[in-house]
């Protein structure tokens, strides 16, 4: 089994997408950690890895496409293109 989920960010209004984050994050009972360039969601999800978000990077995550996980990782990453830009492929 197995699926992971590409993307490349590039987020000009940092703390604005920490915000919107972090209500996502409060309203689906996820945690959410942080430092001054990335976040990391945790969710709830048996399988499924944290989502770690960089300012300005690329990363990867596992998702098994265990849903609704999968789903909310990918509707997150592209929300993220509102603050900024972001490239999201799938394999």
């Amino acid at each position: 089994m197995g699926h992971t989920v590409y993307y490349v960010t590039r987020i000009d209004r940092w703390e604005e997408f920490r915000g919107f984050l972090g209500k996502i994050c409060e309203g689906l009972g996820f945690r959410l950690v942080g430092g001054d360039d990335y976040v990391l969601i945790l969710p709830e999800c048996y399988g499924v890895e944290p989502l770690k978000i960089k300012k300005n990077g690329e990363g990867f995550v596992k998702t098994n496409l265990i849903e609704p996980c999968h789903s909310i990782y990918l509707l997150v990453l592209h929300s993220a293109s509102s603050f900024g830009s972001v490239e999201v492929w799938e394999d």
